[in-house]
């Protein structure tokens, strides 16, 4: 096995800076002309010219109070570095082009509480930085979301579970809890003390579907208190649930950012429920090892300022 073998091209080759400053002092007749071409100091240069030259093992360029000439060991690297430079270039170009089409575009999935009540304000500060990025949205269960990142079907996702799926990573972008409400002619509604969570797992409920992140979060509040009884109503959207809530049909357990109208008007009222865990963390979800970038690394970033 040879030297060139054994020792990686990076340490025999010089670098594309080195390439470049041979080239100017081509284009130039001189090292300093070459070195404030490139905005750098004489010394600098001629540091980096010798060390170009004891790699290769060859003089480059002659100097002499005229100015630098190339040697013709020096002419002919200097061909060599023009086609390296080249492809350097065509290389950045089309490294470009790759950002410009990973930017002109973000795919977000969302859970729906997030994509209804927080989503909205960070995109419409989205579009302030990126006005040219369009952004499709899908909003569906934290499960539904989950798979979707982790087909690469999107690029960001939100989700409001107790967990991450394996093969994502993420970090939490808000704090929320889950509400009991109900309408005010509702029994609950004049219980100053609220309901104990045994009770409120023996209730018949108006819930979000299973795989929501609501869901999941109010079955392992209440496993202790021998698990959920049978929904009253099993509804796939936060509006839906609502509107049974709103009609009087039964209690509903909804985040917060859901209901913050609706009980601030008292068209609903919040049953406490002491001693129930009902906190809990949203999160932005991406696939293991590939942090977000460009639009969906700035969008991630507005969301965590207010984290």
């Amino acid at each position: 096995m040879g030297y060139e073998e054994t020792v990686p091209l990076a340490h025999r080759v010089p670098d594309l800076g080195a390439l470049e400053l041979l080239l100017t002092v081509a284009r130039v007749g001189s090292l300093s002309g070459a070195a404030r071409r490139l905005g750098i100091t004489q010394p600098a240069a001629s540091s980096r010219i010798r060390a170009m030259e004891t790699r290769l093992g060859v003089a480059l360029v002659d100097r002499s109070p005229r100015g630098s000439t190339l040697t013709a060991e020096g002419a002919l690297v200097t061909d060599w570095a023009r086609r390296v430079v080249e492809a350097a270039e065509a290389f950045d170009a089309g490294a470009q082009a790759l950002r410009g089409r990973r930017d002109s575009r973000l795919r977000v999935a969302a859970s729906m509480t997030i994509a209804e009540y927080l989503l909205p304000g960070w995109l419409i500060a989205l579009r302030a930085e990126r006005p040219d990025t369009a952004v499709s949205l899908h909003a569906g269960n934290s499960a539904d979301v989950a798979q979707r990142v982790l087909a690469h079907e999107a690029d960001l996702g939100f989700v409001e579970g107790l967990s991450v799926p394996d093969g994502l990573d993420s970090a939490v972008i808000a704090q929320d809890r889950l509400v009991v409400a109900v309408a005010p002619h509702h029994p609950w509604a004049r219980r100053s003390k609220g309901v104990d969570p045994v009770e409120l797992a023996g209730a018949p409920l108006i819930l979000r579907e299973r795989g929501s992140g609501t869901r999941q979060v109010l079955d392992a509040a209440l496993a202790p208190s021998g698990g959920l009884a049978r929904p009253l109503l099993e509804l796939a959207s936060t509006t839906a649930v609502k509107a049974a809530a709103l009609s009087g049909a039964g209690p509903c357990v909804l985040s917060e950012l859901a209901l913050d109208d609706e009980l601030s008007a008292r068209r609903l009222v919040e049953v406490p429920v002491p001693g129930a865990a009902l906190a809990r963390a949203l999160r932005a979800v991406w696939p293991t090892g590939s942090r977000p970038a460009g639009p969906a690394r700035d969008l991630l970033s507005l969301t965590r300022r207010g984290a």
